[in-house]
């Protein structure tokens, strides 16, 4: 198998995460977090953190939410890393510039290639995920779910509802 940034879907485990579970698992890092805290703000690593972000922020009862924006897939292939906007001045004084009380949350750490580049702004943040696979696993401070390097998920944002095959027939 190639590395992870070329792999294909083919080469990978589909693990397909409806909205119920997604929702089950945001809130099962929430209890893990509201041991942890308590925050200044949530940040969300776009566009993927956004929905984990707007759960776990209601729950422990955040109201200042903010956005760094990162571009590092392109639909299934992780490629270069963009930083397309930071976080705001007003947020980050809030963790007095290194980020102390302040928490990130992404939907997924794979590589820890966006992990490494919020880390490096923010390394005094709280960063948490719902899943996490090992490359990536080192960098962040609390996540619900471990996959393998090789699992590709499918969030619920990124699926509709049709027709599925039955396992006998090949589908994977």
């Amino acid at each position: 198998m190639g590395s992870d940034a070329d792999a294909d879907l083919g080469e990978r485990r589909p693990f397909p995460v409806s909205w119920d579970q997604f929702h089950r698992d945001c809130r099962a890092l929430t209890w893990r977090l509201n041991e942890v805290g308590p925050f200044a703000a949530v940040i969300a690593i776009t566009r993927g953190g956004l929905v984990p972000a707007a759960i776990v922020a209601r729950e422990l009862g955040l109201r200042v939410i903010d956005t760094i924006c990162v571009a590092s897939y392109a639909h299934d292939k992780q490629g270069d890393l963009q930083v397309l906007k930071g976080v705001s001045e007003q947020t980050a004084a809030l963790g007095h510039g290194t980020g102390k009380g302040l928490l990130i949350v992404d939907d997924l750490v794979d590589t820890g290639k966006t992990g490494r580049m919020v880390r490096d702004l923010l390394p005094d943040a709280h960063f948490a995920t719902v899943y996490a696979k090992p490359m990536g696993k080192p960098l962040v401070d609390t996540f619900i779910t471990e996959v393998s390097q090789d699992t590709w998920i499918f969030f619920p944002w990124d699926t509709g509802l049709s027709f599925q095959p039955p396992l006998k027939d090949g589908a994977a």
